[in-house]
């Protein structure tokens, strides 16, 4: 059983959707041995899970993408459809078609994926997949979606936007955040030069494909990061799966460097150590932006750049899909602003002095 909330709290329905019996079975015995999880029913294709869920409203569907007679992108929309307010996650391999399909998903309203189960045996991947998904299950089902810590930080006073005019814009992002990045690229005008740097937590080939989808959503020249490239103006560049990405330099010449140093926040790529970096090499000049995703990462990172000057920018609760990471810059007391998604790049628009 892995740490549950409070036996007083409703307990999180769950929807399983796939077509295969054992990786059904394989999910229910996951969920079904923490005691806030209640798994309310199971359907074998997507046509069926249409049909389920009406009869048996969810919090969250598990949803496999192939499957016969209706597949889970096709069922996406009606699922939300049939029960606004339910959380979908996609149960992908992690292979490029996988990854692409899955970005469609999200990019359609799906919260999040976990990795499909393939290997279904006891110690041989399934307990890093089943912590995964009791993780994911309990962030999107929990209003916040971040466990309350024991010892919260005291906030700091007011924190305001930095006088310096900034010269780089960090962003990070997890749970909700592809369709969230997506949004606040569009929402930049052309004139918007400011080099942008993206840690999003994703597994490698993951992170390929969502470097190519921003780039045509941002409309201008984005990549997956190569470790020694140059930091140039203009250009969008995404942390790759696996490996931290920071910034070594400044005064013009920053370069990225990439490194598999162990994993902060249970994640590699993590936000924390690009904020760090960019603090270090910006200063006041930098500008971070924390997005939708379970966890506090970004807020330690969130604390070098307010020290060393710089300015901290957090979505707000009610438009992100899990209030973790944002929320806690926000309750750290970092954040010069807490904005609806669909303000942020017009804000930062506005302190890069590019509108």
């Amino acid at each position: 059983m892995i740490g549950s909330t409070k036996p007083s709290e409703p307990k999180i329905r769950v929807l399983l959707v796939d077509d295969s019996t054992v990786v059904r079975g394989t999910l229910r015995r996951i969920l079904e041995r923490e005691p806030d999880i209640d798994v309310v029913g199971s359907a074998e294709n997507g046509r069926v899970a249409v049909v389920t869920l009406g009869s048996h409203p969810a919090d969250i569907v598990l949803l496999d993408i192939e499957m016969p007679e209706m597949d889970g992108l096709t069922a996406l929309p009606l699922l939300l459809k049939a029960c606004p307010g339910v959380k979908v996650v996609m149960a992908s391999t992690l292979t490029e078609r996988g990854a692409k399909v899955t970005l469609q998903a999200l990019a359609l309203g799906a919260a999040d994926y976990i990795a499909k189960p393939t290997t279904l045996r006891q110690g041989s991947g399934i307990d890093i997949i089943a912590e995964d998904v009791i993780r994911k299950v309990r962030a999107l089902g929990r209003k916040g979606g971040a466990a309350p810590r024991e010892t919260p930080p005291t906030p700091r006073g007011p924190v305001r936007s930095s006088a310096v005019v900034p010269r780089v814009l960090a962003i990070g992002s997890s749970t909700g955040g592809p369709a969230a990045l997506s949004a606040v690229l569009r929402g930049l005008p052309p004139q918007f030069t400011l080099p942008i740097l993206v840690t999003q937590h994703m597994p490698p080939t993951f992170t390929a494909m969502l470097a190519e989808h921003l780039g045509k959503d941002g409309r201008r020249p984005s990549q997956q990061a190569r470790d020694g490239q140059p930091v140039l103006a203009g250009q969008i560049y995404v942390a790759p799966g696996d490996y931290h990405m920071v910034v070594e330099g400044g005064n013009g010449s920053s370069v990225l460097r990439l490194n598999q140093q162990p994993p902060e926040n249970f994640c590699r790529p993590a936000v924390d150590p690009l904020f760090r970096s960019v603090a270090a090499a910006y200063g006041a000049a930098t500008l971070a932006v924390v997005l939708t995703g379970m966890g506090e990462d970004g807020r330690r990172g969130g604390e070098a750049v307010v020290d060393a000057g710089g300015t901290v920018v957090a979505q707000d609760e009610a438009t992100s899909v899990v209030w973790g990471m944002p929320g806690a810059v926000a309750q750290a007391g970092l954040a010069a602003a807490v904005l609806p998604l669909g303000e942020i790049a017009k804000h930062v628009a506005r302190l890069a002095k590019m509108i």
